[in-house]
Order: C-alpha cells, then sequence, then structure tokens
C-alpha cells in the first residue's frame, strides 16, 4: 500500500475529505519520527511497538574488490508487532 492509497483509505473510514486525511496521516508521520529520535520508542497499544536501536560498528566487504571496509555504528529502527496485530495478520 502506498502513502496515497492510505490516506484514501483513511478519509474513506473516517468519513472525513482526503486533505483533512493527509493532514491526519502527516501528523502521525511526523510525530512517529520525532518521538523515535527524541525518547527512542514508540508503544501503541494493541498495535505494536517502535523502538530505537544500535547497530554496532563492524567489518564488511566491497563485493567488487573484496577488500575488508569499516561500517561504522548506526541507528535503526525496529518493530515488536503487538498480539492483537499478531492475530489478525495470521
Amino acid at each position: 500500500m502506498t502513502k496515497a492509497e492510505l490516506i484514501a483509505q483513511v478519509a474513506v473510514a473516517a468519513q472525513i475529505r482526503k486533505v483533512d486525511a493527509e493532514k491526519a496521516v502527516n501528523s502521525l508521520v511526523s510525530i512517529v519520527s520525532d518521538t523515535l529520535k527524541g525518547k527512542g520508542r514508540l508503544a501503541l497499544a494493541g498495535f505494536g511497538t517502535f523502538m530505537v536501536s544500535e547497530r554496532k560498528a563492524r567489518e564488511g566487504r566491497n563485493p567488487q574488490t573484496g577488500k575488508p571496509i569499516k561500517i561504522p555504528a548506526t541507528k535503526v529502527v525496529k518493530f515488536k508487532p503487538g498480539k492483537s496485530l499478531k492475530e489478525k495478520v495470521k
């Protein structure tokens, strides 16, 4: 599903205009991003938990030359689905 399709479905489900649905979806994305950047964790009961995790620096290989390269440490976002979401997907 694309963002445009999500906006259309939110508009239908909430019985609001697409413009208002787009504002709501954009606000949600912004709030989730800001919360993860600041606090590193966002839990939505029944849906799941978004969390920021640190990936350690490691050594990899350049696939073209085979030479070792250093991959720097970085932060990644992980998602752990809640029980309700797991049941709905099954």
